[in-house]
């Protein structure tokens, strides 16, 4: 399993494409918990940090797709790299004026939110190019990059609080923000970004959210994203009772261990059939995971089965990755990208605000329910939606006869 992803990121470009793009991303994987963490230590309450990370998620989730679309119709180094610098400015803002002006501390996390680059979706926009077509190759890519992200949130949040002990949140806000901008810098100057352009697109305001099939696609993960997020909120009051912030350590990173390991099995073989009708499989385990979450048994059961929980989540990313690649329409691969993330980020928010009512009325057990209810909602869209989702293979089983037609009709060439 190692193996193939080590030939893989030995093909030209990969591992520093990679590499850049998830150092790239660090600010916004780690913005909810430096916000947090800077707001306690200027002084001001969890109801303002709450209030302020939310804010900087909700302007992300705006701003993705609008700058997906911009790297669509412009190119990746004009839009990424101002970006970057722009968004790390909004934190710089945020740094050096602090909380005591509520209105400037909510501009600049707005400013940060919305100008967020769309990283993740140029990415996986550039693997086909950067790894010749082939689509085995791309598919082992996809799953690479899910893996990569567990690694990401992991190291993450260690990361933060690595600098917030050796200097202070401000600095935790200010340097990340920096690596930031150095890893988005990587990736534009890099050759695969610089040569890339979308293919042509049909003027349509709706862009990529005109596909039927990226439309169920993204009220699935939707819900996966709210399972996820009532997980976050549920694992805290589960370990209220069971060992406080240690035990929930441990839920958490099990949690991602859980992901890590099925992305890595999952990337390991070639898999047959259509992408579709596998996701609907393994979005149908990863709702299966999630079902033995209220049963809150003791601190060593509660993390065997938060890692379950996690094992079908990496390849339900890396197989939603290539159902997106093949019903974005035509010229819009960045943006449906930026969609998915969007969509997969809101619905967590949602997950955390809906688990909390759910904790304060029946404890862990009602929060778990959430996650199994919003588990089984993803699975009930991909079943409700398969002859949407069929859409691609239709389209290409029915112009393979008019391909060869005018193939008849054409003249040789000389």
């Amino acid at each position: 399993m190692a193996a193939g992803y080590a030939d893989l990121l030995r093909t030209r470009h990969a591992a520093r494409l990679l590499a850049g793009t998830l150092v790239g991303r660090l600010p916004n994987a780690t913005a909810h918990i430096a916000i947090v963490l800077f707001v306690r230590a200027e002084g001001g309450s969890y109801t303002l940090a709450g209030a302020l990370a939310a804010v900087y998620g909700l302007a992300t989730a705006v701003g993705q797709p609008l700058l997906g679309r911009a790297v669509d119709l412009y190119g990746q180094p004009r839009v990424q790299l101002p970006a970057a610098v722009v968004s790390a400015l909004g934190m710089a803002w945020l740094a050096l004026a602090g909380t005591s002006d509520l209105l400037t501390a909510y501009a600049a996390v707005i400013v940060a939110g919305l100008a967020t680059p769309p990283l993740e979706g140029g990415l996986r926009a550039l693997w086909p190019g950067v790894l010749g077509g082939r689509e085995d190759r791309v598919h082992a890519a996809y799953a690479l990059d899910a893996v990569a992200q567990e690694i990401m949130f992991t190291v993450g949040p260690l990361l933060v609080t690595l600098i917030v002990s050796l200097w202070s949140p401000a600095a935790a806000l200010l340097v990340l923000n920096v690596l930031g901008v150095f890893g988005a810098l990587s990736v534009v100057l890099s050759e695969p970004s610089r040569t890339w352009r979308s293919a042509p697109r049909e003027a349509h305001w709706l862009g990529a959210l005109r596909s039927g099939g990226l439309l169920a696609l993204l009220g699935a993960f939707f819900f996966v994203g709210t399972a996820l997020g009532s997980i976050t909120v549920a694992g805290v009051a589960y370990a209220d009772g069971h060992g406080g912030d240690r035990t929930y350590g441990w839920l958490m990173a099990a949690l991602g261990l859980g992901a890590l390991v099925g992305g890595v099995v999952y990337g390991a073989r070639s898999w047959s059939g259509s992408p579709e009708g596998r996701l609907r499989v393994l979005v149908g385990l990863l709702a299966l995971g999630y079902a033995p979450l209220p049963l809150v048994p003791g601190t060593a059961a509660m993390t065997g089965l938060t890692a379950l929980a996690g094992v079908f989540l990496a390849p339900s990313l890396a197989c939603a990755f290539i159902v997106v690649d093949r019903h974005a329409p035509r010229g819009t691969v960045t943006e449906a990208f930026s969609w998915l993330v969007t969509f997969f980020g809101v619905g967590a928010a949602i997950g955390t605000a809906a688990a909390g009512p759910a904790v304060e009325s029946g404890g862990a057990r009602a929060g778990f329910l959430v996650s199994v209810a919003a588990g089984a909602a993803a699975l009930v869209v991909l079943t409700a939606t398969q002859r949407v989702m069929r859409a691609p293979a239709v389209a290409e089983a029915a112009a393979a006869p008019a391909a060869s037609s005018a193939e008849a009709g054409r003249p040789a060439a000389s």
